[in-house]
């Protein structure tokens, strides 16, 4: 297959593909407020982009199985043809409930680009290429956190919001031409077992899980509604355990969790992935709520994660021919500990080049743990299980950015400025810290060496 496979051309193809994905929150939140204007019905605000993220949650994993049954060429190609179709409509909607309904088709099809480019990575090329490769698809995830919200901005003002979805059919359409001529695969053709009932379950538990951790902030506690669904969310996961043990061709095949490097990657990806999540939204709120300084400079905050982060993913192709797993994620969470600590002592006055510093310091910790853990997936299982196993990984994380961003804004005060929301935010970066700990005392478990 790999001599067959031109690799420079497929990367290009993912190179695409993921920047699709990694553009997509960022361009949209951009363009909301002239949605909301234009389209009315400001109860549906947040439900246009949580709809997007819950779907692909769900989609992850399921993509990840069937492009192991059916091979990364089709399912990736599917997964643009659903989410092209989602966008196209997006586009073309006319009022704000057919935006979330055509948000949702969208992001069951984001769900295939946010996993099966890492897959086709760990299929065609070497594990001391894996690093350098990982490291370049961080940088676009970098690049789109830059641009996303200038060119947001830009189509909203000039054009309009509906080309901010326009805009992907060329790029999608392109993606699945190049990967289409470049990917070879040698599919072995037989009937295979499609694990309809695990699929039902599992995206009914997620979607009860995810929906009850939003109304939990809108309710501001448990209530009898926030509890049915968590229930169901338990129910439907141990139904799901159930359903996997018995399918032909599990979804989520249980025998991955007898890797312990997956079992750890994946616990350690969902605390980093909570982290993560509130670094990037509770930043902006501290330089714009308690600094007092403007969106603009917000920005600039943010800067440095997306530039250290894929110099940190870069670094990692040469450091882990000499290195095992467990020393550079060690020293990847170690930092990001350091990072989290830096954001708990911060003051009304610290100063933005200290914030920025602190930024790089996350960004760059973030680059080599993430990075370290999706290369020890990808090597750790062979051709037949990579897919499933880097969706369940992807998933992981997915689920920690989701569950995070719930979580961590119920402390969050309701004054958006000032010295109570300064309280508020000490407190959720107390918790970080408290998880960065966690996510390095679950990397201190991870021994292995690449022989």
């Amino acid at each position: 297959m790999e001599k067959k496979t031109k690799q420079n051309v497929v990367i290009v193809s993912l190179f695409i593909a993921t920047f699709l994905t990694a553009i997509e929150g960022t361009i949209v939140s951009t363009a909301m407020p002239k949605i909301v204007e234009e389209l009315q019905g400001s109860q549906w605000y947040t439900w246009v982009i949580s709809i997007y993220l819950l779907a692909t949650v769900i989609s992850i994993p399921i993509f990840g199985k069937l492009a192991d049954l059916y091979g990364r060429k089709v399912m990736f190609n599917a997964g643009v043809i659903i989410f092209l179709a989602g966008s196209t409509l997006s586009g073309f909607s006319q009022s704000m409930e057919q935006l979330v309904l055509f948000r949702l088709v969208q992001g069951i099809g984001g769900g295939a680009l946010a996993t099966i480019p890492f897959t086709i990575i760990g299929d065609i090329f070497s594990f001391k290429q894996r690093g350098k490769v990982q490291g370049w698809i961080g940088s676009v995830w970098g690049i789109s956190g830059i641009i996303g919200p200038l060119v947001g901005g830009f189509i909203v003002d000039t054009i309009s919001w509906r080309w901010i979805f326009l805009m992907n059919i060329p790029f999608g359409i392109a993606a699945m031409l190049i990967l289409s001529i470049s990917l070879f695969e040698q599919i072995e053709k037989k009937k295979y077992s499609i694990d309809y009932a695990g699929i039902i379950v599992f995206a009914a538990s997620m979607s009860s899980l995810l929906y009850g951790l939003t109304l939990l902030k809108e309710k501001n506690g448990l209530t009898t509604s926030v509890s049915l669904l968590f229930g169901i969310a338990i129910i439907g996961i141990i139904l799901f355990i159930w359903i996997e043990k018995k399918a032909k061709e599990p979804m989520l095949p249980l025998t991955l969790f007898k890797i312990r490097i997956l079992n750890i990657a994946n616990l350690a990806g969902f605390l980093l992935g909570f982290i993560l999540v509130a670094v990037t939204f509770y930043i902006p709120l501290w330089v714009q709520g308690v600094n007092g300084l403007n969106a603009t400079s917000s920005g600039l905050a943010m800067l440095p994660i997306s530039l250290a982060w894929p110099i940190a993913g870069i670094l990692i192709g040469r450091w882990l021919v000499n290195n095992s797993f467990a020393r550079l994620a060690l020293i990847g969470s170690a930092i990001v500990i350091g990072g989290s600590i830096g954001l708990a002592a911060m003051q009304t006055n610290t100063s933005m080049l200290w914030i920025m510093l602190l930024s790089a310091v996350l960004g760059f910790g973030f680059g080599i743990v993430i990075t370290t853990f999706t290369v020890a997936v990808q090597s750790a299982v062979d051709w037949s299980l990579r897919g499933v196993a880097m969706g369940a990984h992807n998933l992981m994380k997915s689920l920690g950015q989701t569950i995070g961003i719930a979580v961590s804004g119920l402390w969050l005060s309701d004054q958006l400025y000032g010295q109570e929301l300064e309280g508020s935010l000490h407190t959720v970066f107390l918790i970080l810290v408290i998880l960065a700990i966690l996510a390095f005392a679950v990397t201190c478990l991870l021994i292995v060496k690449i022989e």
